[in-house]
């Protein structure tokens, strides 16, 4: 291992060349979950996956890393170099290589190979055998070894569409943790039983989860659940989930065979499920005393159709209708019954959120939810605030003409006096009429 000046040793994150604007913000997030106070993010570079830090132990690396959507694995560092021969001279000179190589004398390994921008599988065995000097005694294991040592290969692109043949930088590495990007497979909307046209992809809801600081055994609420993505993510890393829909249709599913029960029975999570209710948000039924710890949701972009809450368009109009009876009971408290609707706009509703999270939320707890924003107006994007939250995160998702960005936010308490637009209209034009305008 290699120690550094201040007793901490030398680690290689990395990870996916993939939604690079969220990276940080989950790696941060995850570090300040589980109280790891001491990386240095100053030398963080969205433009590689490579990314060396200094922690105290395997055990911190091991936690900090063990739930990450956007990291593919954490590496003890051993040595790197542009050139095979220059990587055994790196490993060898190490101050730590000796002690290394009696740590591990003993233990069944194998190696592994990895690669970014590229491939070369050739002569795989002879460039292992090169490693001979590591005299390893302990016996290969290829299914379940005690250590795996890694070289990842890093490559030139020859251009946009084919990759390069000879590696550029080499790194090797004792693996510590694997990211939890096998759980994106396990939650693919193509294999969940209940899902609709706006469930939340599982790649971006895991992640979601994480900058929000989802914590095992503390309570998760989606106010906008749809089919259930978000709380899917939050039973994945053990918190107890809670959800409500304007919408019944979503909450009932399509009766027992196809809900949002469902598909927590087929992930074994059953347990981590509380419930979803029918119910409007700006009506909200939660008991104030409920603790909600975080609150992570996608609000209704109004494209799939108008936003909208309860109540009536024109109240004067509808004045007296609540007081129809049929067969001797009120309209209104018939199982059938459907309450009268009026549009609502997405700043209003993003004012509520914000709102209800400064009431709800413990001090330091997480408000995460997504806000879309056109991208053709040429006018600054101006982002929902409330005196008593703490924006901590802006990360934005671009798509062709439009992009949506996800908010994050710390409840700092009614001490905090940040800044605040509450009331303000953020946009000159309604995103749901750009939208299917194609944002002409």
């Amino acid at each position: 291992m290699q120690v550094t000046k201040n007793g901490r040793k030398k680690y290689l994150v990395f990870m996916v060349q993939v939604h690079t604007n969220f990276r940080r913000a989950e790696l941060e997030s995850l570090a300040d979950l589980y109280g790891i106070n001491s990386i240095d993010f100053s030398k963080y570079d969205d433009s590689t996956p490579f990314f060396y830090v200094e922690l105290e132990n395997d055990q911190q690396a091991k936690d900090w890393i063990k739930r990450s959507i956007l990291t593919r694995a954490i590496y003890e560092y051993w040595g790197d170099a542009d050139t095979y021969e220059e990587l055994h001279e790196s490993i060898q000179s190490q101050d730590f290589f000796q002690k290394n190589k009696e740590l591990y004398h003993n233990d069944t390994f194998k190696f592994e190979f990895d690669t970014y921008r590229g491939n070369n599988k050739s002569n795989r065995i002879k460039q292992i055998e090169k490693f001979s000097y590591l005299d390893f005694k302990g016996k290969i294991n290829l299914k379940n070894p005690q250590q795996v040592f890694t070289v990842i290969e890093e490559y030139k692109p020859i251009s946009e569409n084919i990759p390069g043949k000879d590696p550029i930088h080499l790194i090797f590495g004792r693996l510590i943790q694997t990211g939890d990007r096998l759980s994106m497979d396990r939650y693919d909307l193509k294999k969940r039983p209940y899902k609709g046209t706006t469930s939340f992809e599982a790649e971006l809801s895991l992640v979601s989860a994480n900058i929000a600081q989802v914590k095992p055994g503390t309570i998760m609420y989606d106010p906008f659940a749809g089919t259930g993505s978000f709380l899917t993510a939050g039973g994945h890393y053990g918190a107890l989930v809670i959800g409500s829909d304007i919408d019944g249709r979503m909450i009932r599913g399509k009766g027992a065979s196809a809900n949002i029960n469902t598909n927590f029975k087929f992930y074994g999570e059953s347990s981590k499920f509380l419930d979803v209710l029918t119910m409007d948000f700006t009506h909200n039924s939660l008991r104030s005393n409920l603790v909600i710890d975080t609150i992570l949701c996608d609000p209704p972009y109004g494209i799939r159709e108008s936003i909208k809450v309860l109540g009536a368009r024109d109240p004067e109009r509808f004045a007296g209708k609540e007081n129809i009876e049929i067969d001797g009971k009120k309209a209104f408290l018939h199982r059938d019954y459907i309450p009268t609707k009026k549009p609502y706009a997405l700043d209003s509703l993003l004012d509520d959120i914000l709102q209800y999270a400064s009431e709800r939320l413990p001090i330091n707890g997480r408000l995460a939810f997504w806000m879309p924003t056109a991208n053709d107006e040429n006018i600054e994007t101006i982002i929902p605030l409330h005196a008593n939250l703490e924006l901590k995160y802006n990360c934005v998702q671009e798509f062709n003409k439009w992009s949506r960005r996800l908010l994050v936010y710390i409840n700092r308490g009614p001490t905090f006096d940040g800044p605040t637009n509450s009331g303000a209209k953020r946009s000159t034009t309604v995103f749901r009429d750009r939208y299917f305008n194609h944002f002409n």
